[in-house]
This record gives structure tokens, C-alpha cells and sequence, in this order.
């Protein structure tokens, strides 16, 4: 064990038969995304690209559930940013830019195969995460929430009719929406969804990597000729411009938690998984 995995406290990473696995680790917060996970998320890339002898890397959640969005304001979570001593101004700007664009760019340009196993809910930055990886399996029972956020590639992931409808609804999509809407490749039962996720994973992993490392670049490049990178990061500037837009308010007083978010929870299909509008999330 490296001394980079020993200091992970926010996932797990482990690599067996050719697959690397991080596990997103904070159950008592549905796994929401604090700069400390983004950061041990992303040294575990780099360890998985390190290790010749891992092929794919997969990417789950643990107690159930994939990631319920980002950390808006876990005590932990203020405490690591605040730690990082950025200062008002472009240094601000630097970080919110790495932890929600450049770090996901990153990861989806990942020189190796990667696949996301989606349990439970996958919400916002949950979204963001499983779509930059190449090939999403979901639980039948998977809600995904996707909406206009900081790597805002949901037009490319459903196709802009459906983006467009879905972030002036703001409503959770099951896994079979989800995939009939060219978000997920996979729905299995949940009895199913580790087997087969790995057994998928480990027949890749059989694959030469050359031809991997290439077929995974020249699908990226297809779709960068549309567009794509350049129109993630104009986007992320329009999201700026709306959080921090005078008179606007994104959050619901006195719960961390989104408006958008709020109203999809206020919802009928917001009420599985334990999470109703009565109950706090304290995600984004």
C-alpha cells in the first residue's frame, strides 16, 4: 500500500485482476463531493495510470448510492477549502475552476478505459462525475438529476432538446430514461450490477491497450471537433455569472441544498431512497 491510498480518508481505492476501483467513501453524506474527495479522487487516477497492470479504472459509491451532488457546507469540507488558503479574487476563480472543470477534463481525457457503476442517486456533480467517465452501468432503481452545473455536459450527454427540458422541469430520471436518453450504456437489476460491472470491466481489461488507449482518443477527438471541451468551458463562466448574479438566490435558506435541487426532491420520484422534502440534504 502506497502512502497516497494510506492517507485517503473520503474514498477507497483499490486495483485487483487488471481493474482499478475508487470508492467514493462518505455515506453519512451520500458521498458529496468536497474538495478533499475531488483531490483523493484525483491522485487515485494517478495512481491507477501509474500502475501498469491496472487497464480500467472503475468508479462506484459506497453505501448505496453514487454521489448526491457537491459538498455545500459539511464542516470538514469548509475546513479542507479554507485550508487551501485561497485568496478572494483569481485564486478563488483558479480553484473553483480545477475542482469543477479542469479535474473532470482530466479525468475524462484518462489515457485508459474508465466506467462508472451508478447505484441509488447520482445528482448534480454525481452526474458530472459518471458522465466524464466512458461508459456508465446503472441499478434500475438509479435516479439521475442533471440540471445546468459547472461542467454543464448535458446537451451532449441527452442531446439539447432533452437538456433543454430538463433543467426548466428539474426532475429526477430513472436509470431507464437515463438510458433510452444516451446517459447510461447499461441498466441491470441491483442483484446483478457488481457482477456484471466487473465482469465487463475485466474483459476490457483483456483488450490490448494500444488499441484501447487509441479507439478512447479518437472517440474524444470526435467529439471535441463538435465542440465539446471548448463548450464546457465557455459554459462554466455563464454558471459563474449566474451564482454570483445580483439579487439571485441558488440556495434554499437554512438547508444546504440548491433551489433546483429543491424543487426536483419537492417532486413524486423525489420521495425514493429516504430523501424528501422534509429532509435535510446536505448536498448540492
Amino acid at each position: 500500500m502506497t502512502r497516497a491510498q494510506m492517507d485517503f480518508h473520503d474514498i477507497v481505492y483499490a486495483a485487483a485482476d487488471g481493474v482499478g476501483v475508487i470508492t467514493l467513501n462518505r455515506p453519512a453524506y451520500r458521498n458529496a463531493q468536497s474538495y478533499r474527495m475531488l483531490d483523493e479522487i484525483d491522485a487515485a487516477f494517478d495512481l491507477a495510470q501509474a500502475d501498469e497492470a491496472v487497464r480500467v479504472l472503475l468508479v462506484r459509491g459506497s453505501g448505496g448510492v453514487f454521489s448526491t451532488g457537491h459538498d455545500l457546507g459539511t464542516p470538514e469540507g469548509v475546513a479542507y477549502r479554507e485550508a487551501l488558503g485561497a485568496k478572494p479574487g483569481i485564486q478563488t476563480y483558479d480553484q473553483f475552476k480545477r475542482y469543477n472543470l479542469d479535474l473532470l477534463l482530466k479525468w475524462r481525457n484518462f489515457p485508459k478505459p474508465t466506467v462508472a457503476m451508478v447505484e441509488g442517486y447520482c445528482i448534480y456533480a454525481g452526474w458530472m462525475l459518471a458522465a466524464c467517465l466512458d461508459v456508465v452501468f446503472a441499478a434500475e432503481d438509479a435516479e439521475f438529476l442533471g440540471g445546468f452545473v459547472e461542467y454543464n455536459c448535458l446537451p451532449w450527454d441527452v442531446g439539447v432538446r432533452r437538456a433543454k427540458e430538463l433543467c426548466f422541469e428539474s426532475r429526477f430520471i430513472s436509470a431507464a430514461e437515463a438510458a433510452a436518453f444516451g446517459l447510461v450504456n447499461r441498466v441491470l437489476p441491483n442483484a446483478d450490477l457488481e457482477r456484471e460491472t466487473f465482469a465487463w470491466a475485466r474483459r476490457v481489461a483483456e483488450n490490448s491497450p494500444e488499441a484501447l488507449r487509441m479507439a478512447k482518443i479518437q472517440m474524444n477527438k470526435a467529439q471535441d471537433a463538435q465542440g465539446f471541451t471548448r463548450a464546457l468551458e465557455d459554459s462554466l463562466g455563464d454558471y459563474v455569472a449566474m451564482m454570483w448574479m445580483p439579487g439571485g438566490d441558488m440556495r434554499v435558506e437554512g438547508v444546504r441544498r440548491l433551489v433546483t435541487v429543491d424543487l426536483a426532491v419537492r417532486g413524486r420520484r423525489g420521495e425514493r431512497f429516504g430523501l424528501t422534502a422534509k429532509q435535510p440534504l446536505k448536498v448540492g
